[in-house]
């Protein structure tokens, strides 16, 4: 999951703030011109994403997915998650298989970038990405991600949480009418079984479920106002697991952040998460 933001430190500090712990500043290369922190939790990350120098940004181009081009329109309009990731596991197949489908006709893009390890020791990382694109929601990236290196990115240093949170329960969008976004889910996920529920529709991952909710679903649920939809859906919150609810409160209230109480979750609002709404919720 990306979540842009104009100002990279500042969105760190409120995740360290809310009790995560935070990795080093990174950045990718001139043609992304972006630069990141990460948030690891096992088998999932947060990318904390701002824009670094946008003059060499490649432009989008047939059958290129320009990840700078994407986020810096999206950061010209708001700020918030912009971009929804799948664990990948064959990249060449994902993609053939989104081409085949009609979700995305774009080339593998592979690419590495410095990194350090929790005692700060440089080291490399490098992803291969495979993109898609749902018509509806021009707003929302998609692709799937392969770790070439897993054993220098994923580190239980980086995935202890003074906030107990251990996992991920999942990523909610909204959309005007949700069973729009079947198909395309489906497709995108592999995933046959796209339930429809009271609030939407709702696909399990092995990382996750991905809701989609209507508007006035996402107000109930979460308490929250919900973010246009006039462009289409766009994604709206992220819902993590913590072994201990007391423990998450206390990181909230230490860190300053105010948080509201929802339906047994602690809830922080996108005016406070930089146009993101972070649910916290129990293991059981």
């Amino acid at each position: 999951m990306a979540h842009a933001v104009s100002d990279l430190g500042a969105v760190a500090a409120l995740y360290a703030r809310a009790g995560f712990t935070v990795g080093a500043r990174n950045r990718h290369a001139s043609a992304w011109g972006t630069q990141n922190q990460i948030v690891q939790l096992p088998g999932f990350f947060v990318e904390l994403l701002a824009m670094a120098d946008v003059s060499a940004i490649a432009p989008h181009a047939d059958r290129y997915f320009s990840f700078g081009a994407f986020n810096r329109d999206f950061l010209a309009r708001r700020q918030g998650l912009s971009m929804l990731v799948l664990e990948g596991y064959d990249s060449a197949a994902e993609a053939e298989a989104f081409r085949a489908v009609g979700i995305g006709d774009f080339e593998l893009y592979n690419f590495e970038r410095d990194a350090k390890r929790p005692d700060g020791t440089p080291t490399k990382v490098a992803f291969s990405l495979a993109f898609a694109r749902d018509r509806k929601a021009p707003d929302i990236g998609y692709f799937t991600c392969k770790q070439l290196y897993p054993a220098n990115f994923w580190n239980p240093a980086f995935q202890h949480h003074a906030n107990s949170a251990v996992g991920i329960a999942g990523a909610v969008l909204v959309a005007d009418n949700p069973g729009e976004h079947h198909a395309f889910l489906s497709a995108f996920t592999g995933e046959r079984d796209v339930r429809t529920i009271a609030t939407g529709i709702s696909v399990k991952t092995p990382r996750g479920e991905i809701q989609v909710m209507d508007p006035a679903s996402v107000a109930r649920h979460f308490g929250v106002s919900p973010p246009d939809t006039q462009r289409g859906a766009r994604l709206t919150a992220l819902r993590f697991v913590v072994r201990d609810m007391a423990v998450a409160r206390l990181a909230l209230q230490s860190g300053e952040i105010d948080f509201a109480e929802q339906s047994q979750r602690l809830v922080v609002g996108p005016d406070i998460a930089f146009g993101a709404t972070l649910v916290f919720e129990s293991a059981g």
